[in-house]
């Protein structure tokens, strides 16, 4: 079960990190705007939906930390311990609150891929956080 629970939370650490990506793209410019936030800004992000991509992109990395060290890949400090079974299990619900978000979304890249990438990282997730 160690193995699998190692496995999902590298799988779920790239995707994390692919999302994070494209996040920091948005902040930085990227002309994605028809992708997200249901298509409302077509091109590049005007400063505020720019900046929580920034933001966003840091939280999305910061999950990422949770996981890792729910299955015990990294380190978490131990003055804080007490805070990493909690934060485990608020990772797939913040998942399944933004795959609800995707999926009523009017851009269709967010209903379709971001919605199952969402989901699938919700499940992996939820796995660790129960595995560990």
């Amino acid at each position: 079960m160690q193995d699998l629970t190692l496995l999902a939370a590298i799988v779920a650490t790239g995707l994390f990190f692919a999302m994070s990506a494209f996040q920091m793209a948005l902040a930085a410019g990227a002309p994605f705007g028809d992708h997200v936030l249901g298509g409302r800004f077509p091109g590049t992000l005007p400063g505020r939906p720019r900046l929580f991509s920034g933001i966003a992109a840091l939280l999305l990395l910061g999950l990422a930390v949770v996981v890792l060290a729910r299955a015990a890949v990294i380190g978490w400090p131990a003055g804080i311990a007490g805070v990493l079974g909690p934060a485990s299990w608020v990772v797939p619900a913040f998942l399944v609150l933004n795959t609800l978000g995707n999926l009523a979304s009017k851009s269709r890249l967010e209903r379709t891929a971001f919605a199952a990438i969402t989901a699938v990282l919700a499940v992996l997730c939820g796995f660790v956080a129960l595995a560990a």
